[in-house]
């Protein structure tokens, strides 16, 4: 049985078949399934270790898949570590806020890891945010430098000027992707009229630029997991505007590693993750990111939500694990042409974000012949 905290091996499962009270356990902890222990030691790792371990492990193993691009878990690495050192060359120390916005795509891995390994804060945006929502969580994080999507540039641009905004790294969707695709999506989107072309500026970098001329190295930073914020992690809570949760690379590593103990059965290095939850919220990141990083699971990268796109991605890439919530897996149980496709590949399911009706887990389970449970947690 691996030790507490390792991404060594899964828990092995507990033999006795009801667990026995013991006198300072708290009362839930009857309700705990076989082998999952009520005390965990949780390791004391700054958050980017779990993709440092991964690319140590499964180097050649395929990290990301996004439409027909690939990166191994050892690209994956490099890149973070390019883009680490491309922040520090902008002058980003440990505790500044680098903010992100982007959809679901390998850039964003990239530049979430390559801001921890920088000893900065992540700041994840929505995709959706209008100009006024941008510009007010600019202003509440401070972030002076921002990687962003070329599409929604404009969005960014509109407000920049009111914002300490300094330097904005630019990226495309061509970015992630391999020829001929590469080549092709421009054409598409300027044909759908939608294609933005971002001019050249002092505070501009693009994307493949800023990486190509940084070196593998990242900056060496110290960091304190206990003390140090990984991420500010905004949530709209039930009042006001949303707020800045400060989660520490401790809090996300001890989240990790309990998505572990409760999943002993995910074999490390072998599991497919479909990842359509928003990376920019914190249930995208802990179930979808973290966790598969840390177990060395491929990510299928989905910008958004179109139920015919994840049924064939699921049937293509074989994805074995589906976090989502309860409204995605009633659109794919709904779906009009669902029995042409082959689902058995599911082996897991996390719902979470809204009560879970059992009438869906059971004929999703039905269906799939996989496991949908649900989840529950706070951002903060």
């Amino acid at each position: 049985m691996a030790s507490p905290g390792s991404v060594d091996g899964a828990p092995a499962a507990v033999a006795a078949p009801e667990r026995v009270w013991v006198e300072g356990q708290r009362p839930w902890h009857r309700s705990y399934p076989p082998g999952v222990r009520p005390r965990l030691e949780y390791p004391a790792w700054p958050l980017h270790t779990l993709l440092d371990q991964a690319a140590r492990r499964f180097p050649n193993r395929t990290a990301t898949i996004f439409v027909n691009g690939r990166l191994t878990y050892a690209r994956l690495a490099e890149a973070a570590d390019r883009f680490a050192a491309g922040l520090a060359g902008l002058g980003v120390k440990k505790g500044d806020r680098v903010a992100v916005l982007l959809p679901n795509c390998p850039q964003a891995v990239i530049a979430y890891y390559g801001i921890l390994k920088a000893g900065a804060t992540v700041v994840m945006f929505n995709p959706l945010y209008v100009e006024r929502e941008i510009e007010r969580q600019l202003k509440d994080c401070g972030a002076e430098v921002m990687v962003v999507l070329d599409l929604l540039y404009p969005r960014v641009a509109a407000v920049k000027e009111r914002t300490a905004l300094g330097r904005i790294i630019v990226t495309g969707v061509p970015d992630a992707l391999a020829f001929p695709l590469n080549l092709l999506y421009p054409l598409k989107l300027k044909r759908q009229g939608v294609s933005v072309r971002v001019e050249p500026a002092p505070d501009i970098v693009r994307w493949r630029d800023f990486l190509a001329k940084a070196p593998a190295r990242p900056p060496d930073v110290e960091i304190d997991p206990h003390e140090d914020v990984a991420v500010l992690g905004y949530t709209g809570g039930t009042t006001g505007v949303p707020k800045g949760a400060m989660l520490t690379h401790f809090n996300l590593v001890a989240n990790v590693v309990q998505c572990r103990e409760w999943n002993s059965d995910v074999k490390e290095g072998q599991e497919v993750i479909l990842t359509v939850l928003p990376l920019f919220h914190s249930y995208g990141q802990t179930v979808c990111m973290n966790f598969g990083v840390y177990a060395g699971a491929t990510l299928v990268l989905i910008p958004r939500f179109i139920v015919e796109d994840v049924l064939k991605a699921i049937q293509k890439h074989r994805a074995t694990i589906f976090p989502g919530a309860p409204t995605m897996y009633v659109a794919v149980l709904n779906h009009p042409d669902l029995k042409k496709y082959d689902l058995s590949s599911i082996g897991g399911c996390l719902s979470g974000a809204a009560a879970l009706p059992l009438e869906v887990q059971e004929e999703f389970e039905r269906v799939t012949g996989g496991r949908l449970v649900e989840g529950y947690g706070l951002t903060e």
